[in-house]
């Protein structure tokens, strides 16, 4: 059975990752010299995986729908990416916070039923 592909896999050749966000390749190109997308690099081609293919599409709507110029982008797209750690940490957070929240639930519990309060 195949390995399921990965968000960060790369796939896609430079034409065809310019043709599936409809923009022209040497766009691509100038986007990663901008530092708004980091293609990974085999042999020396460009290959994109469908996270860069996604953020394209992002940098795509933000600038053609909404009129964003690409120093905006940039703005956004770091802070986009802040948010989602920031959510992990928090994450992260609330299930040490769980865990420790039952291990003292069982500590007290246990020291009240055998009749020690435990402090």
């Amino acid at each position: 059975m195949p390995d399921l592909l990965r968000s960060d896999q790369p796939l896609y050749a430079i034409g065809i990752a310019a043709q599936l966000v409809r923009l022209h390749p040497q766009t691509l190109r100038r986007y990663e010299e901008l530092g708004l997308v980091r293609p990974a690099r085999r042999s020396g081609r460009r290959l994109y995986s469908l996270r860069d293919v996604d953020r394209l599409l992002q940098i795509v709507r933000l600038t053609d729908e909404l009129g964003i110029n690409l120093a905006g982008v940039e703005v956004i797209l770091r802070l986009k990416e802040q948010v989602v750690a920031l959510q992990a940490e928090n994450e992260s957070i609330r299930a040490e916070l769980e865990t420790v929240t039952v291990r003292v639930s069982r500590s007290t519990g246990a020291g009240l039923e055998s009749g020690r309060i435990s402090a």
